[in-house]
């Protein structure tokens, strides 16, 4: 499993207009999750990222077709004149440093 995370920033008058602009990345039908959520800022050192996308797909594949679909690059024309920054990390869940539970 592919694990997805984008940090965006924008600005106090953009903010709404990014959210409902990867909102639309919410349709694609690729993701086996897929979520946009606010940064609740409630870490001490840093609290820059304003929204996050997190998605969980099958594999590569699965998450290029999600990259590949009309709404990712729908969702890229309405973010991207209004966002500030982006970063996004991909990483497979299999190889993964794990902390065992209990």
């Amino acid at each position: 499993m592919i694990r997805h995370i984008v940090f965006f920033t924008a600005s106090a008058e953009n903010l709404e207009t990014v959210r409902v602009g990867l909102s639309v990345l919410t349709a694609i039908p690729h993701a086996r999750l897929l979520e946009i959520g606010t940064n609740v800022k409630t870490d001490q050192l840093g609290t820059d990222v304003d929204l996050v996308v997190y998605g969980e797909f099958d594999d590569e594949a699965a998450l290029a077709a999600y990259k590949a679909h009309p709404d990712y690059q729908r969702s890229i024309e309405l973010v991207r004149p209004v966002r500030e920054m982006r970063i996004a990390a991909d990483y497979d869940v299999e190889t993964a440093v794990r902390q065992p539970l209990g």
